[in-house]
């Protein structure tokens, strides 16, 4: 105890030496681990005893990042957390999305070398130690699970995941600035400094974190690639579907012209061209089918296409900061309000240019681009950000 007041007093001369007796020295942690989990409850058992058997006789952590998870796996991992120091768990309240807790959760880590995996046990924790070895050594800056290299695998996925896959894979190259086999891998491990030279540049969007770090770094980065098997699903439900295939699209896209403009501003366009042909088949079918007057028809078609536009984008635009219950309602009276003033705006730009000799195309086109960008800026303002989640 002499000894250790006597270190304190060294590396701290303020400090009290009554104090310094009462510190234990405590191992540093080598690795953390970051596990972004949603409804994965009945994963986090034996994630950790895999965890503990594949890092025996290493400083390591796991952090969970559990986006709120109605079937209790926040509750679950604390319940690890109170009996093994080694256990972490950031609970997200109001926020989803797999690459914005990979960085929450690498933020929230000090560790010289942090790797982000699974929660379903479907990457190989045992090339854990191997992957950690080729950091310390300094050989890469990154290194990645890789189901494409030699002696690797995606066990038995069905042919259409494997296409799925495949097709992702060559779009990634037009934002990648590496020959990577496995760009769409969710397995890999990095040093601690790689990843803060590069966060503040990562869109956050969608689940591919790998790619998104690759696509965000003006120097190359070191990597290598080590072989796994992808194993089966250990518990619960895969979260891969549609909505997962646009945020895809959607960080791609950013990569790409995310620097000139808002990518959610390029979403809600793209919502409201599919819009333009809502309303017209309403229309049509009101017009020719039902045989109602033009003025009720085009108000009916209006409305419907109003709505639709308001869904879409709160399920893939705003997925983040979806509206339920209530919320919903009022988040379409205050988008349908905020849309009426942007097709006023609309037609009052497009005559405007149109008597400045302007022609009608140019006209017309300036005065949707208007009504576009107030849409989005206005409904993003009191729609999605005055009764978003907090």
């Amino acid at each position: 105890m002499r000894d250790q007041a006597q270190a304190l007093r060294a590396t701290s001369p303020n400090a009290n030496p009554e104090i310094a007796v009462l510190i234990q020295p405590i191992r540093a942690v080598e690795l953390s681990i970051i596990v972004p989990a949603f409804n994965e409850r009945d994963n986090v058992a034996a994630l950790v005893e895999r965890l503990a058997v594949a890092l025996r006789g290493r400083a390591w952590e796991v952090i969970f990042v559990d986006d709120d998870s109605p079937d209790g796996t926040a509750e679950r991992v604390r319940e690890f957390a109170r009996s093994d120091m080694r256990v972490r768990c950031i609970q997200r309240i109001g926020r989803r999305g797999l690459s914005s807790a990979c960085i929450e959760g690498l933020l929230s880590s000090s560790a010289p070398y942090q790797a982000v995996m699974d929660a379903d046990l479907q990457h190989e924790e045992t090339i854990l130690p191997a992957m950690l070895d080729v950091l310390v050594r300094g050989e890469a800056d990154i290194v990645i699970g890789s189901r494409y290299v030699e002696r690797a695998g995606v066990g038995d996925w069905q042919q259409s995941r494997v296409r799925m896959s495949r097709i992702a894979t060559v779009l990634s190259r037009l934002v990648l600035h590496a020959d990577l086999h496995d760009p769409m891998s969710g397995f890999f491990m990095l040093r601690r400094e790689t990843f803060a030279e590069r966060v503040r540049n990562l869109s956050g969007i969608g689940f591919k974190i790998l790619l998104d770090l690759f696509a965000s770094s003006k120097e190359p980065l070191r990597f290598v690639e080590m072989p796994y098997q992808f194993r089966i699903r250990h518990a619960g439900e895969s979260k891969l579907d549609g909505q997962a295939i646009w945020q895809y699209l959607m960080l791609i896209l950013d990569k790409l012209v995310g620097r000139f403009v808002p990518v959610r501003l390029v979403a809600f366009a793209l919502v409201g061209g599919f819009g333009v042909a809502v309303h017209l088949a309403v229309l049509s079918l009101l017009l020719h089918l039902v045989q109602v007057e033009f003025t009720v028809a085009q108000a009916c078609a209006t409305l419907v296409a109003m709505t639709s536009n308001y869904a879409i984008n709160n399920e893939l635009t705003y997925r983040d900061m979806r509206l339920r219950g209530w919320a919903w309602l009022r988040g379409w009276a205050t988008f349908s309000l905020a849309c009426g003033i942007g097709a006023v705006a609309n037609v009052g730009i497009a005559s405007y240019l149109f008597k400045q000799d302007a022609t009608w195309v140019l006209a017309a086109l300036g005065g949707i681009l208007v009504g576009v960008v107030w849409n989005y800026v206005a409904t993003a303002i009191f729609t999605w950000k005055s009764f978003g989640p907090r």
